[in-house]
């Protein structure tokens, strides 16, 4: 008996595939050595090399097994590009690494600075407002040379003495 195909006209049960999708940490450690290593295009050898220099440092299971992150991923992706692309030794490679995180800090102490800044600027208006307020109230009384405030000055139907110049 020969399997034939679907005929004219008929109608095909559809199935339902459901998934489920699962948001993962991007540093939590997902990926064995030889799924990391495949996605990154390169020898598991290599990632070991890697991780001996200093450049990824994967999670660790209880029992001790490499566990790579999808940064760490991203990483490895670009260490490749910087030297199969560019041409860049792994010294080379180190390097920027590290200026990338110099620039990273500078970055955060810069951002700390700005939130400082305008803290302070906030605290300079509200500081120039209230002297405002307060030299407005303040008039000086001239018998005995020392400040009064205006409205002590209206309560005692006093009137304030214009300084000589």
């Amino acid at each position: 008996m020969a399997l034939r195909g679907p005929q004219e006209g008929s109608v095909q049960p559809r199935t339902r595939i459901e998934s489920t999708r699962i948001e993962v940490s991007s540093d939590r450690g997902v990926f064995m050595i030889s799924v990391a290593a495949e996605l990154a295009e390169m020898h598991p050898q290599t990632l070991r090399m890697y991780e001996a220099r200093g450049l990824i440092e994967p999670k660790r299971s209880p029992k001790g097994t490499r566990l790579y992150s999808h940064e760490d991923v991203r990483r490895l992706r670009k260490i490749q590009e910087m030297t199969a692309r560019l041409g860049m030794n792994l010294a080379g490679v180190e390097r920027v690494f590290e200026l990338e995180e110099q620039l990273a800090q500078m970055s955060r102490k810069v951002k700390g600075l700005e939130k400082r800044a305008a803290q302070l600027q906030r605290e300079v208006s509200r500081l120039e407002e209230l002297r405002r307020e307060l030299r407005a109230e303040i008039v000086p009384y001239i018998r005995g040379g020392e400040l009064v405030r205006a409205k002590d000055l209206q309560r005692l139907q006093l009137q304030p003495r214009r300084a000589k110049v």
